[in-house]
């Protein structure tokens, strides 16, 4: 996030709903997505940058990644 002052933070939508397994790309780390947080420009209200935040699997520390690189993770077929 820039935190240059003429940007506002906001909660984004979703790209999968609440509580969907998750992958993080590039660390290979797995959670469930709880919300996305959205930083724009005040003026113009243009998206510089989108984090989505994660929770554990079996709880713990929630973290934050780039919301672009995440993908669902897909369930084995029973």
């Amino acid at each position: 996030m820039s935190g240059n002052g003429e940007t506002m933070l906001c909660e984004g939508p979703l790209p999968y709903p609440a509580g969907t397994l998750v992958r993080d790309k590039i660390s290979e780390r797995t959670g469930y997505l709880t919300w996305v947080l959205e930083e724009r420009t005040k003026r113009e209200n243009r998206l510089v940058a989108s984090q989505a935040f994660l929770r554990p699997p079996g709880g713990g520390i929630e973290w934050d990644v780039p919301l672009e690189r995440i993908v669902r993770v897909e369930e084995p077929e029973r």
